[in-house]
């Protein structure tokens, strides 16, 4: 009788199955692959983030410029996307992202800057992923994150900086400072902010808010006033023209925070989700303490307090829950009000469009509360095995310190030698006259 039974078949069937499938099951896990769903996701992202800077930031500075500078103004955001770009492509992405020579867990300085070893983008090409996802998404994807870092900082010096010391200006900041920031936070295994200090920064509150707000404060005071700063008021031309801006930015913010899931997957969702109640909660701060206080809530004040609340949960926007997400938007309503108002006409310095009090003292607010509210205890998804929150909260103060005093310093010295050799601001004629003029020979109100 043969012993080559119904039932053995199916053994032999299974067992020859294990053998041929066996490889895939041992390699899986170290053999990237393509998902279609996350790179459909990061393509809208990367889409997303640049719609903030072009329009949303553009358009959001135009309207609080007097009209003399809206085409300025509306010409450093089209410069900066356009110059960043291929700065970028040259050598931005490689000093950021270059991780010859890193060791995860080791100190060295691979953990604060990156080399030119994957310049003019070497060796990237259609077939190349990061994780799931084409590399050359990732790429594009962190281009408008580095596009917006600097397009940030020209409204604390808008309507008088000179055009060509603007542009040199951001082009030496973003690959000297910009970058090796970048490097520290997002590079990967052995980068000093993640993996030596222990910090978190899910979409940019150190990379992004705080070193644009800490830039924008030294070149405010470096450059010194406005013709006319604080005696005569310089009222918004068309506020009608920032709500536009802040709504595309709100909306733009979703690709912001979301997308720094690189997936489309929980954390995506819940990043999402926490950046729009944080947005509305400080929204709401700082319409009360305004209608508390003035008698009547403004509309400027309502938007800008919503960029507030985007800015504080960045950092967090991967880490905390729904509650967290309220605290940190009531706080960060609150706290930047009274930077942009009663602390900036204390120290009388000239933040034309209120870049320090908005992204710096709210990214600030939200770097360090990131490590309290990522605790399970108050919502979040938890910290590390070990890691306390107290302990979470001194990591996160010193990634904040270090991105100040790396981008305090590094923007002095750069505007202190472009002052010495060509000049940063323009004459007082042609402040007078107004930069559309001046500097582009064209009237933005004529169009």
């Amino acid at each position: 009788m043969s012993i080559y039974t119904t039932s053995n078949k199916k053994t032999y069937f299974i067992l020859i199955s294990i053998i041929f499938l066996l490889p895939n099951i041992i390699f899986a896990s170290d053999t990237p692959s393509l998902d279609t769903g996350n790179t459909a996701w990061m393509i809208t992202s990367t889409a997303l983030v640049l719609f903030m800077t072009l329009p949303g930031l553009a358009l959001f500075y135009g309207g609080l410029v007097r009209t003399k500078n809206i085409l300025s103004i509306l010409m450093q955001s089209f410069a900066i996307a356009s110059m960043i770009t291929l700065i970028w492509v040259v050598c931005g992405y490689s000093i950021a992202f270059d991780t010859t020579g890193m060791e995860s867990g080791v100190t060295n300085l691979n953990s604060f800057i990156g080399g030119f070893g994957i310049a003019f983008l070497k060796g990237v090409g259609i077939d190349s992923l990061s994780g799931s996802i084409p590399e050359t998404v990732f790429i594009t994807f962190q281009m408008t994150f580095a596009i917006i870092t600097p397009a940030l900082i020209t409204g604390a010096f808008a309507e008088r900086m000179k055009f060509s010391s603007m542009l040199i200006f951001m082009g030496i900041w973003s690959i000297v400072v910009y970058s090796p920031l970048c490097h520290m936070a997002w590079s990967g295994g052995g980068s000093y902010f993640g993996n030596i200090l222990g910090a978190l920064d899910f979409a940019g509150g150190t990379v992004v808010h705080i070193n644009a707000g800490i830039a924008a404060l030294v070149a405010a005071i470096v450059l010194g006033p406005r013709k006319g700063f604080p005696k005569y008021p310089m009222p918004p031309h068309s506020l009608t023209l920032t709500v536009i801006g802040a709504a595309m930015l709100w909306v733009g913010w979703f690709g912001f925070n979301a997308g720094s899931a690189l997936a489309a997957d929980g954390a995506a969702g819940m990043a999402m989700l926490v950046t729009q109640i944080a947005s509305a909660s400080a929204a709401l701060a700082w319409m009360f303490i305004e209608w508390f206080k003035h008698g009547k809530p403004s509309v400027l004040g309502t938007v800008t307090g919503a960029v507030a609340g985007l800015v504080a949960i960045t950092p967090a926007s991967g880490f905390v829950g729904p509650m967290g997400a309220i605290i940190l938007g009531l706080v960060s309503g609150v706290a930047c009000f009274f930077t942009a108002t009663t602390i900036k006409r204390k120290f009388r310095y000239d933040d034309s469009l209120d870049v320090f009090g908005v992204h710096g003292v709210g990214g600030i607010i939200g770097a360090i509360l990131t490590g309290v509210f990522a605790s399970e205890t108050f919502g979040g998804m938890g910290l590390a095995e070990g890691v306390t929150i107290s302990k979470q909260v001194i990591a996160q103060t010193l990634s904040v310190l270090i991105t100040i005093a790396y981008s305090g310093v590094g923007t002095y010295i750069i505007l202190k030698i472009l002052d010495k050799t060509i000049g940063l601001r323009v004459t007082n004629e042609e402040e007078i006259t107004g930069l559309d003029i001046s500097l582009h020979d064209e009237n933005g109100y004529n169009y």
